[in-house]
């Protein structure tokens, strides 16, 4: 019975010892997909899974497609990538992808760069989609010392980047050291490839072993922003920061000139919202901001004003103004393109000064209409549970009971009207009301 307690703890080693010995002979590989301009949620989660990575001992494999940094710092965190405890490989990959600017450096700073046929390599510059004219002092020597640290080779001069690169024109400036059109063949050649950390030669396991049975195995893992992420990415370009901002002071316009606040107004106000998320992630000019609303505002006014005036010519050519300012000095591959500016301006000229003006002066032509009903009496067509449909002078409209229920067929009052719905009570036992209302016409026989 003694031994029993040394026998248990021997067979606890023994196991601890096989678990042990099976996850290290696990290697692990994350995919991190990184597709659009590295901005703030970009970058975090980047640096996140990055984090993840070292403190699994995992190879990263950062499948790139980007055409810059949109108001982050570029160097350091190229640098980030660069002093990375574990292997890191960027591919410029998949088909028509492309990697330029901050995104390039985010290349070249990794233990091995690779490039898809097809995808596009350079040009460096811009660097900052938000700052097209800044960049980093002394950019060569420190790729430069990049290429050194890992034994990459000779580094490529900086305008040998400042150009579009094939796939082959970038493996012949060695600007990538290798060539696969997918993960899976990447992953094949990378296998047992050694390259360099700063903490040393590594030899890469990244293919699947042949035999199933094999204890040395590789786990892929799949990254990707998550949802929510995923709509705040793409939230902050100025193309759909305007959109949503053009559409949103739109619905809140149309509840504006609306009894109540419906489906249009909750609409609004959450593109509004995400317009504001936006604005604070990408740089605007506030004037062109303000000169935007401004436009917008004035074409409102001739709205509630029941006119097509000069408030609307106006308010439209401050809207062209603003649309133009706003997003003025970001790089040219995310500025707004005259076409949309030309389209939302021909857009809010219809909406503002047709659609808007012809409902507003088709509600007050109802609302007079209504209440020129007032103290008339008409007859219930349904259930009043508070609101239905009741026939007065010859037409259908919309009732709510003041008070309690009304049966179907009753005789009613209109004693007054809310927006576009009459509020009517019973007629009194013994009231005169003057003649019947004559029943609805029925419909005539199909062919009659």
């Amino acid at each position: 019975m003694r031994r029993l307690p040394l026998f248990l703890l021997l067979c606890a080693l023994a196991l601890a010892g096989l678990s042990a010995s099976a996850f290290a002979a696990t290697s692990r590989v994350e995919v991190v997909k990184v597709n659009g301009a590295l901005d703030g949620v970009l970058v975090d989660y980047l640096l996140g899974e990055l984090d993840r990575a070292e403190a699994e001992g995992s190879t990263v494999v950062l499948q790139l497609d980007s055409s810059g940094t949109l108001d982050q710092a570029a160097l350091p965190l190229a640098q980030r990538i660069h002093d990375a405890d574990v292997p890191v490989v960027v591919w410029n990959g998949d088909v028509p992808s492309q990697v330029r600017g901050g995104a390039l450096l985010v290349m070249q700073a990794a233990s091995l760069a690779a490039v898809a046929p097809g995808s596009q390599t350079g040009p460096l510059y811009p660097i900052d989609l938000a700052y097209p004219d800044k960049a980093p002092a002394d950019l060569q020597a420190t790729i430069d010392g990049w290429y050194a640290d890992f034994d990459k080779g000779t580094a490529p001069t900086l305008e040998e980047f400042d150009r579009p690169l094939t796939g082959q024109d970038a493996l012949d400036a060695n600007v990538a050291q290798e060539f696969a059109a997918s993960i899976p063949e990447l992953l094949g050649k990378l296998d047992g490839r050694q390259v360099m950390t700063l903490g040393g030669p590594v030899a890469l396991e990244t293919a699947l072993a042949e035999d199933p049975q094999s204890e040395d195995t590789v786990l892929w893992t799949f990254r990707d922003l998550a949802p929510v992420d995923r709509v705040l990415h793409a939230m902050t370009s100025p193309s759909a920061i305007y959109l949503l901002l053009c559409l949103g002071l739109a619905g809140v316009a149309f509840e504006i000139t609306q009894p109540g606040f419906g489906f249009a107004g909750f609409a609004g106000v959450g593109s509004l919202a995400l317009a504001i998320y936006g604005l604070f992630v990408v740089p605007f000019n506030p004037i062109g901001l303000v000169v935007l609303l401004a436009g917008v505002g004035l074409m409102v006014l001739d709205v509630q004003l029941r006119s097509l005036g000069w408030r609307t010519w106006a308010g439209l050519a401050t809207f062209v103004v603003g649309s133009v300012l706003t997003f003025w000095g970001t790089s040219s591959l995310i500025d707004l393109s005259p076409w949309l500016i030309g389209s939302m301006t021909v857009a809010s000229l219809l909406y503002y000064g047709f659609a808007l003006t012809v409902a507003i002066q088709s509600r007050d032509r109802i609302t007079t209409q209504q209440r020129g009903l007032i103290g008339l009496v008409g007859e219930t067509r349904n259930d009043l549970n508070p609101e239905g449909g009741v026939y007065v002078k010859g037409t259908m409209w919309r009732a709510r009971a003041i008070e309690g229920e009304i049966a179907t067929d009753t005789r009613v009052r209109v004693r007054g009207v809310d927006g576009l719905v009459l509020r009517v009570e019973p007629v009194l036992e013994g009231e005169d009301v003057g003649d019947p209302e004559p029943p609805p016409p029925e419909p005539s026989p199909a062919g009659a």
